[in-house]
């Protein structure tokens, strides 16, 4: 997809049902933004996409920093083990998970579980969310965006159409008489109907929570893992912790392995850490940096809302379309047509091809001048045919020249002639030639001189500032220092002199495009005048 220049791509992240990263492409400058991603293909989620060519900067999260999850087969067994250890000695097992994403993870994994245990279809598991019934409704509409194994269950019926698992909608619709699986949100436990639980079963030894992914710091679902010995509930009041406590992680987060495996793969540049805790991200940051000691790779961690600044040199390239195209150029040959921007990219084609590739047309102006004259119109074509090979006299009906194929002098009056032609850079400088000829030798006509330098010190300043400007306009890096200008070009540095128009440069083409630069900029400052 492209958007003004900009250029975007979008590839599986595997994080959560939709969740994409992004490679965006400015100016040819390509930054591949992971957000939340994984490379683990799990239950329903297909693994991240590896991006097909390598970006300058990778923006990617550190959020398990050096750790390694452990295979995903020992933590399904862990999981289920718990959970069916627990409800068969009589308790209950609290999932504090996420609306979206591992919590249909897990749900997956717990009615199959279930359908190949029958002794266990007399224990209730229950999803408590606000958003459940929302979220189901996604997970029901969205199966060509899941994996191979999904997409085929689906073929036979909807492998989110859960057989024992049960909506609930809050605390006072639930009935606690017995064992059961409750999943329920927050992850953190800080608020919401996994608190409620909590407050309630956490006092008996029989019971069970099972926290299934990563957790903040500063949440209570993070200080039941160290296992202490009291909570606060949310009265406010002190309990004593007997509940089992077992942390079987299903985060769809990259750990260090897929982390390290994917940058090799790309091979970026410039690496930048983000979503972490700051001691996990500097762990990450020097790990990478001792597997890439050996290449020109940046590895940078910054903190929230600091700048990071980089710069990159890109080539610009104009590329050749349509007629232009059609005949190679030999090497050294120049080649000539309109330069056409678009965004960030540059083309060059025949004037007559411009409404073919852009949404652009040309134009053509007419200019018509009189100028006085009273002389006789024969003395005029003597005088041009001494200027000009090229002046034709022409049948119509008022006496009329056409000098150099394009531009027509008529006399339409007794006392002025006519100048008319369709501009272009060469028709324009044969017209001011002839209206400087017939202003000098015409008796009736002012005569023309060049404008005198004004010598006061606010004139100079002016001109050197607009010297600069048009200067910045084509070269780009412009400084002033002790009177002089400076221009930079890939390197290249030029002093320029503007008040002699002297360039001093060791790049001779640069000198050169400078001065005809220069050369330009006086006629424009100091034109001709009356």
């Amino acid at each position: 997809m492209e958007v003004n220049g900009i250029r975007f791509w979008c590839y599986t992240a595997g994080h959560v049902l939709g969740a994409a990263m992004f490679m965006v492409d400015i100016a040819g400058v390509r930054v591949l933004y992971t957000g939340d991603y994984s490379r683990e293909e799990d239950r329903h989620l297909r693994a991240a996409e590896t991006p097909q060519f390598s970006p300058d900067v990778c923006i990617i999260e550190s959020t398990y920093g050096v750790q390694l999850h452990q295979p995903r087969a020992i933590r399904e067994k862990r999981f289920t083990d718990v959970i069916h250890n627990v409800v068969s000695q009589g308790g209950r097992v609290l999932i504090p998970a996420f609306a979206l994403g591992r919590a249909q993870e897990l749900l997956l994994i717990l009615d199959e579980y279930w359908a190949g245990h029958p002794e266990l279809h007399n224990v209730p598991i229950y999803y408590a969310s606000p958003l459940a019934k929302r979220c189901m409704a996604v997970y029901q509409t969205y199966i060509n965006a899941m994996n191979d194994r999904i997409r085929t269950q689906f073929e036979g019926s909807n492998p989110f159409d859960f057989k024992h698992i049960m909506p609930l909608k809050s605390i006072e619709n639930f009935e606690d008489d017995g064992p059961s699986v409750v999943m329920a949100s927050p992850g953190g436990l800080q608020s919401g109907l996994s608190r409620q639980l909590f407050d309630i079963w956490c006092q008996d030894k029989k019971n069970a929570c099972v926290i299934p992914g990563f957790v903040v710091e500063g949440t209570l679902a993070k200080t039941i893992m160290n296992e202490p010995k009291d909570v606060t509930l949310m009265s406010g009041l002190q309990a004593p912790l007997n509940m089992q406590v077992h942390y079987i992680s299903f985060s769809a987060h990259a750990d260090f392995s897929q982390t390290s495996a994917f940058l090799n793969e790309l091979q970026p540049p410039n690496i930048i850490l983000v979503h972490g805790e700051a001691n996990e991200m500097g762990r990450l940051k020097q790990k990478l940096m001792t597997q890439f000691a050996d290449q020109n790779i940046r590895v940078l961690s910054p903190k929230n809302c600091q700048t990071v600044e980089m710069h990159f040199n890109a080539e610009k390239t104009a590329k050749a379309i349509g007629r232009l195209a059609e005949k190679t150029p030999e090497v050294g040959s120049q080649v000539g047509g309109l330069l056409v921007r678009k965004g960030f990219t540059y083309q060059i084609m025949a004037p007559e091809d411009l409404h073919v590739f852009t949404q652009l047309s040309t134009g053509t102006v007419t200019q018509r001048l009189s100028i006085p004259y009273k002389g006789a119109f024969t003395v005029l074509r003597h005088r041009l045919q001494q200027l000009y090979e090229g002046v034709e006299t022409l049948n119509e009906e008022v006496p009329t020249l056409k000098v150099h194929g394009k531009v027509l002098v008529k006399q339409e009056g007794m006392d002025y002639v006519v100048l008319q032609w369709v501009s272009d850079p060469i028709t324009d400088m044969v017209s001011d030639s002839i209206i400087a000829m017939m202003m000098n030798f015409n008796p009736e006509s002012p005569k023309m001189k060049t404008s005198d330098v004004e010598s006061t010190e606010g004139k100079a300043v002016d001109t050197s500032k607009i010297v600069q400007s048009l200067l910045v306009s084509l070269f780009g890096d412009v400084k002033e220092l002790d009177g002089k200008l400076i221009v930079s070009v890939d390197g290249v540095v030029a002093n320029v002199d503007h008040t002699s128009n002297t360039v001093d440069c060791e790049n001779e083409n640069l000198r050169e495009r400078i001065k005809v630069a220069l050369r330009r900029m006086e006629i424009a400052i100091k034109p001709v005048r009356m």
